[in-house]
C-alpha cells in the first residue's frame, strides 16, 4: 500500500473524527467488546473506508471505532484482518499504517492464541514478550518507503519493556495473575498437528496463532511502541486430546471478558504519555 491510500484512508476518518487518536488497540477474535466500551464512538464500517479489506471472520465486526476510553483517545480495530483470508501481508497491516497516519504514537494488539506452555490453562492472559514469525512471509518485504520506516528495522525490542512492566504493574494492582511468554504466528486456517506444537515449544514457543505478528512488525518499522496481549483460549493440538474449533475460542473470550476488559482499561487509564 502506497503513501497516497494511507492518506485516501486517513482523511476519509479525519473528515468525520474531530480529535486524532493517541493509542491505537487491534482487538482480536471474542475480544471486540472493548470496543464497546468507547465514549462518543464514531464508528467506520470497513467496506466503506478507502482502500480497506473487510474481516470475514466470525467473532469480528469489521469496524473502525474513535473515541475516548478511560478518559484517553483511542482507535479500534474491532476485528482484524488475516493472512489466511487471501490478504496480502501489505493489506493486512494497512490499518497500522493509517492509525499511523493519524497520530497514533501507541498499539495494543490482542489476539485469541492456543497455549502451547503445558502450565498454561484457557481462560489465562499472556504478555507477549517476543514473538517468532513462522508465516514465511514478511510484510516488509518489496521496495521500502523510506517515509514509513527504514529498510531494516530492529525488532530485537520491538514489544516496549517499559510497557510490559506498567502491564504487570496493572495486573498486581486488579489482582490478575498474567502470564509472560513468546506468540508464534502461523498462518493458518487449519489448526496445528501434534507434531508441529511440539516443534513450536522445542523452538521456544509459548503461545500460537494465525495474526499479530504482521501488526507488530509493521508496528515496529512504524515508531509505534508495543504491548501485545494474548487470550489463551485454547490448548494446542496434542496436549488435552480434543478437536480444536473456533466455536471454543469464542467461548473462552467470553468466560474471560470481564478481566480482560478490567486489564486493557487499567492499562490505558495509567499508561504513561
Amino acid at each position: 500500500m502506497n503513501q497516497t491510500a494511507i492518506t485516501e484512508a486517513a482523511s476519509y476518518i479525519n473528515k468525520k473524527s474531530s480529535s486524532g487518536p493517541a493509542i491505537g488497540l487491534i482487538l482480536g477474535s471474542g475480544l471486540g467488546v472493548l470496543a464497546d466500551e468507547i465514549d462518543n464512538p464514531v464508528t467506520f464500517s470497513y467496506k466503506d473506508i478507502p482502500h480497506f479489506p473487510e474481516s470475514t471472520v466470525s467473532g469480528h465486526k469489521g469496524q473502525l471505532v474513535t473515541g475516548k476510553l478511560e478518559g484517553r483517545q483511542v482507535i479500534a480495530m474491532q476485528g482484524r484482518f488475516h493472512y489466511y483470508e487471501g490478504y496480502s501481508m501489505k493489506q493486512v497491516t494497512f490499518p497500522v499504517r493509517v492509525m499511523k497516519k493519524l497520530g497514533i504514537d501507541s498499539i495494543i494488539v490482542t489476539n485469541a492464541a492456543g497455549g502451547i506452555n503445558k502450565v498454561f490453562n484457557p481462560g489465562d492472559l499472556m504478555l507477549i514478550t517476543d514473538h517468532i514469525n513462522n508465516m514465511g512471509d514478511n510484510p516488509l518485504l518489496g521496495p521500502n518507503d523510506e517515509t514509513l520506516g527504514e529498510r531494516f528495522p530492529d525488532m530485537s525490542h520491538v514489544y516496549d519493556k517499559a510497557y510490559l512492566r506498567h502491564a504487570k504493574d496493572c495486573a498486581s494492582t486488579l489482582g490478575l495473575t498474567v502470564q509472560e511468554g513468546v506468540y508464534v504466528g502461523n498462518t493458518g486456517p487449519a489448526y496445528e498437528t501434534p507434531a508441529e506444537i511440539n516443534m513450536l515449544r522445542t523452538l521456544g514457543g509459548d503461545a500460537v496463532g494465525m495474526s499479530t505478528v504482521p501488526e507488530v512488525i509493521v508496528s515496529g518499522h512504524s515508531g509505534l511502541r508495543v504491548l501485545g496481549i494474548s487470550c489463551i483460549s485454547n490448548m494446542a493440538a496434542g496436549i488435552l486430546d480434543q478437536p480444536l474449533t473456533h466455536n471454543e475460542v469464542i467461548e473462552t473470550t467470553k468466560q474471560v471478558r470481564e478481566d480482560f476488559l478490567k486489564f486493557v482499561k487499567e492499562i490505558i487509564r495509567t499508561l504513561p504519555n
